[in-house]
């Protein structure tokens, strides 16, 4: 077992036998759940500490999620996980991993199975104001919180809002800052969003995996990212329809996709790749314009196009490439 501190670790004696147990926390706040529609699994977390998605989110596709925080065990994510893997409920994991832990006392962790079994646990000495709310399929918490009603307005903002899974666990988030959220401030915050089952398809298995490691407002931030990851989950959903021949159908995902990245947001990758795949259709006509659009945002993609035949990305049709590089 590997308590972890953040920072470095120091221990005082226990209330009871005189046992050594860890002192430095990692306190924050969490959101653990399931989409009843979807079968997905998602947790998502703020803290005033760096790089917080290291040690207190976990999650695995089909399986569960887990959040362990406060004077946090690491070990609880991959032991919960790996106890539901193996048919345990979620609460059946957690009782087993506390029964095993000598600092129990200590710990704030909170699972969600694949079924949508909620199990929490506040010990008795997380540092005020600690709490957790629970309602249908899923479970809010927090510690070292500047207000008690924190993890009630992250409940009611998770089950009231509308969306997607990650939507609703970013309403969740915000609904803890907007309460007064960590007594220090914020300072870094995670999401994963995981699907019902194990496709060995990335994009569907772990849709969202995100992270902002430290900055001023991380929950924006957060959502900022959750905004391009959608963005780029039409991008996978294009290239997995072009390698299907169904180009029609990639033409409306890449489109999607660039619809949600409009210029002078767009970086020129999205509209650069569906030009690449209009030509690879035989569509030069209509990738043009998207090559136009790419050029202007950054010239530099007039000498991939260059590169790419080589590579059998594009084909080598000197007419072909003479009309793309003519484009201004």
């Amino acid at each position: 077992m590997r308590p972890i501190a953040f920072c470095c670790l120091l221990f005082a004696v226990g209330n009871a036998g005189g046992s050594p147990r860890p002192l430095r926390p990692a306190h924050t706040f969490s959101i653990v759940a399931r989409d009843p529609a979807t079968g997905q699994l998602g947790v998502a977390v703020q803290s005033h500490w760096f790089n917080v998605g290291t040690e207190v989110p976990w999650a695995e596709a089909g399986v569960g999620v887990v959040a362990t925080q406060s004077f946090v065990d690491v070990s609880y994510g991959p032991l919960g996980l790996g106890l539901m893997r193996g048919g345990k409920s979620a609460e059946q994991a957690l009782k087993a991993l506390l029964a095993a832990d000598a600092h129990a006392d200590v710990r704030q962790v909170a699972m969600v199975d694949a079924k949508g079994h909620v199990a929490q646990w506040t010990g008795a000495h997380c540092i005020h104001a600690a709490g957790m709310a629970k309602g249908d399929g899923y479970s809010a918490q927090s510690n070292m919180m500047d207000r008690p009603t924190v993890p009630a307005a992250m409940g009611r903002a998770f089950a009231s809002a509308k969306g997607e899974l990650v939507d609703r666990l970013l309403a969740a988030l915000e609904a803890a800052q907007a309460e007064g959220g960590d007594i220090r401030g914020k300072q870094s915050a995670a999401l994963i969003v995981v699907g019902p089952t194990v496709t060995g398809v990335q994009e569907r298995d772990r849709p969202f995996d995100l992270r902002v490691e430290d900055g001023p407002n991380p929950i924006p931030e957060l959502r900022r990212l959750v905004h391009l990851g959608k963005a780029y989950n039409h991008m996978n959903a294009g290239d997995a329809a072009t390698t299907a021949g169904d180009i029609d159908g990639a033409v409306r995902e890449y489109a999607a996709a660039e619809a949600m990245e409009p210029p002078p947001a767009s970086n020129g990758e999205m509209v650069f790749w569906h030009a690449v795949m209009l030509v690879s259709a035989g569509r030069v006509d209509a990738s043009l314009p998207l090559f136009a659009q790419a050029f202007h945002q950054d010239p530099r993609w007039r000498e991939l196009v260059k590169r790419l035949p080589a590579a059998g990305v594009l084909p080598s049709d000197a007419k072909v490439l003479a009309r793309i590089s003519a484009v201004r």
